[in-house]
Parts: structure tokens; sequence; C-alpha cells
């Protein structure tokens, strides 16, 4: 398969076809997602909560998140992977903005990268888009800030909060964004947001009036137990299937069942005769 690009995106988008992606943290995972013809893979900071077992996504680094892109990168080389800029690798200086956005690309392979944000991070996005690095957006519900939002809480369901949504999607346009990603949005809301905007618009939460949707594959594949979003369809309950293999395998483990003949090495014909000549040997040592 031909890696897409974000013109493919594009394309897409004018012929209005949907856009499938989810997230990816480890090459595994990459490689089972585009043998199923994913369209694109975030390696998000969710990995913070998915991964490392965090309350949050805020104290990842960039170096974790360089570290998994590679890794996703190197299982998934033909899918458009977009590496997710962690918190403070953006919001301290442009400078630092740019330079940790192309570290993405240089060190470990990424097509683009995401950042979260709307009128306060315009500047960032231009100078990171101004660099010839192809820029997601992220609106609504932003993880990394929120606890000004109060927590993970879905946005813009008043009027009023509607548009501050609305005005966050059209300054991540303007600051040039080549997609965005609306997350826990009313679909009223995003529908608008999708009429008004040329760029892709994704959702994850914010309802059908997208151009394509994104899922965390932890929760996807219900092996994230912590909490479900109300958005979340899991497709599988991994997490059960594996507890279920770790108690057959603890199981057997302690009554002796494994390993069996069938898993063990044995020795060459012959071998054996030999091998209790030097036992005798050892004992006659020892």
């Amino acid at each position: 398969m031909r890696k897409k690009t974000i013109y493919d995106l594009y394309q897409m988008k004018e012929r209005g076809e949907k856009a499938a992606w989810i997230t990816a943290y480890d090459a595994p995972t990459a490689a089972y997602a585009e043998a199923a013809g994913m369209d694109m893979l975030l390696v998000g900071d969710s990995l913070g909560m998915c991964v490392c077992g965090l309350s949050g996504t805020v104290p990842v680094t960039m170096e974790q998140c360089l570290h998994h892109t590679r890794a996703v990168r190197t299982g998934a080389p033909n899918t458009f992977v977009i590496g997710d800029m962690p918190f403070l690798s953006y919001q301290v200086s442009v400078e630092e903005a740019v330079l940790n956005a192309g570290r993405f690309l240089k060190e470990a392979g990424a097509d683009a990268i995401k950042l979260e944000g709307g009128k306060r991070v315009v500047r960032q996005i231009r100078a990171i888009a101004d660099a010839g690095i192809v820029v997601f957006g992220h609106i609504g519900l932003t993880p990394q800030s929120s606890g000004q939002l109060g927590g993970f809480k879905a946005q813009g369901r008043t009027v009023e909060a509607a548009r501050l949504v609305i005005e966050d999607a059209l300054a991540v346009q303007e600051a040039g964004a080549h997609a965005l990603l609306v997350e826990a949005v009313s679909p009223e809301v995003t529908a608008i947001i999708h009429r008004r905007l040329r760029i892709p618009v994704y959702g994850i939460g914010a309802g059908p009036h997208t151009d394509g949707q994104l899922l965390i594959v932890s929760d996807l594949l219900g092996v994230f137990e912590a909490f479900t979003p109300r958005f979340v369809k899991k497709y599988a309950n991994l997490g059960e299937e594996m507890k279920r293999a770790f108690i057959a395998y603890r199981d057997e483990v302690k009554s002796g069942v494994f390993p069996g003949p069938e898993h063990v090495y044995p020795m060459l014909e012959g071998e054996v005769e030999r091998l209790g000549a030097l036992e005798q040997e050892l004992d006659s040592q020892g």
C-alpha cells in the first residue's frame, strides 16, 4: 500500500470519504493497524495513561513521545503517522515549538505533528507550518489543559461555549494548520465547524459530521479500564481475554501441566546416554 499524504487526505474530504484512524504506541499494534488499512496513526500523548498508567497526559515527555513514534513508524512504514507534541514542548516559545516539531520528523519518521489549543497557539502553528511541517490542530477538550476546563469535560454545549470553540477552529485554520481534530464537542457545533473549514475536520467524541474518526486504541480494544468516555465504542474486550490467558498460564505452571513434552527441545538421538555418563563423571568429581 502507498502511504497517504496530506493531499490524499484533502482528496478524501472532497470525495466525502471518511478517514479512519487510531492511536498506536508500539510496533506490533502499528503493524496490525497497517494491515487492517488504517488511514492514519496518531502516537498520542495518551500513552501516559494507556501505556505508563499515569492519571493524565501532562507528565509525558518529548523523549517518550519520540521513542513511541519511532516504534510505530517501524511497525507501520506505509501509514501516515502523526506525532503528538506533549505538554511544554511547544508552549514555552515559538522557537522551541518549531525545534520539537522538527524532531518528530528527523528522529522518529513522523509525517505530521499534532498540538493542542486554538487561538492561544496560532503563533506556534504558523511557525511550524512555515517550517514545512504538516500540522494537525486539536480543539475542544484538550487533555493537556483539562485543569483549566474543570477536568475531562465535553465542550461547546452552550451557545456561548460553542462560539469559543468555533473561533478556535477558524483561528487554527487561519494560522496554517493542515487539518483539525475536534474532541468531545457537541455534534451540532462540530457540524458548523465542518461546514466552515476548508481543511479536513476529524472527530473524537464530536459526532458524525466530520471527515473521519479517531479512537484511542486501548479503548477500542477494551484494554483500558480506568474509565470509559461516553463516545467510546469497544470493538473487542481484550482485557478480559488477557486476564483469562494469564490465569490459565498461572494455573498450568503451578500444576506442572506447562511446559509439556511439546514445549521442550529434546537432546539429539544417542546423546541421552552420553549425558548420563557426563553426570556420573561430575558426581565422581564432586
